[in-house]
């Protein structure tokens, strides 16, 4: 059983202003997040920031050189009035078998959605990944490419705390046996509970 640092792909900031909340990242922490690139036909891009091994920190928000798309934005984007600490992700080497045997233990994390992003540097990154049914569930992914993205986004950012609050704490902590993690959990309205720091100070989501 892994932990939840431990499986960590990445966590998911989402804003309903991207370029402000990568503004507002360095005064907090002292890290300013590297570009990351849009989600075409999505109507989002995102920015990095590497938790110094293969895990990182996205921050999601309305891409404005996008047309406005007809689908209403990944992640609650749309409806955000601040930035949130909306998802995370475990990563698995092998989406089919990672999903078999989440169905096995109880858990139907859905089925795997191809996805792509392109970098500004001209790399495509392609992906699969699930649905999460909320915050504290995580969706599983697989990167299709052996370019991870923790790798070369923006470093000196740490995660020192990720800890799940959830209104029933064994229904989650089922839901996570199921996918072969276990983590904190503490009764109450669904948040993740989460501490980064970096040289200038740290920031909580709670």
């Amino acid at each position: 059983m892994r932990t939840a640092m431990a499986a960590l792909d990445h966590l998911v900031l989402a804003t309903p202003d991207l370029a402000a909340t990568v503004a507002w990242l360095p005064d907090a922490t002292g890290i300013r997040p590297s570009t990351g690139g849009p989600h075409v036909n999505r109507g989002t891009r995102n920015a990095l920031c590497s938790f110094g091994h293969a895990s990182y920190l996205e921050l999601i928000g309305p891409d404005p050189e996008q047309p406005e798309p007809t689908h209403p934005r990944p992640f609650g984007v749309d409806d955000l009035a601040a930035p949130a600490m909306v998802g995370w992700a475990i990563a698995v080497s092998d989406m089919d078998l990672a999903i078999a045997a989440a169905r096995e233990q109880g858990y139907d994390p859905g089925p795997a959605i191809a996805m792509q992003r392109q970098r500004p540097d001209g790399v495509v990154l392609n992906w699969t990944l699930t649905f999460a049914p909320s915050i504290s569930v995580p969706f599983l992914i697989h990167w299709e490419t052996p370019f991870h993205p923790g790798h070369d986004a923006a470093p000196g950012l740490e995660l020192v705390e990720f800890r799940a609050r959830h209104p029933r704490p064994t229904v989650l902590a089922k839901i996570l046996e199921a996918l072969g993690v276990t983590m904190g959990i503490e009764r109450g309205d669904e948040a993740l509970l989460v501490e980064l720091s970096g040289p200038r100070g740290s920031i909580w989501f709670n």
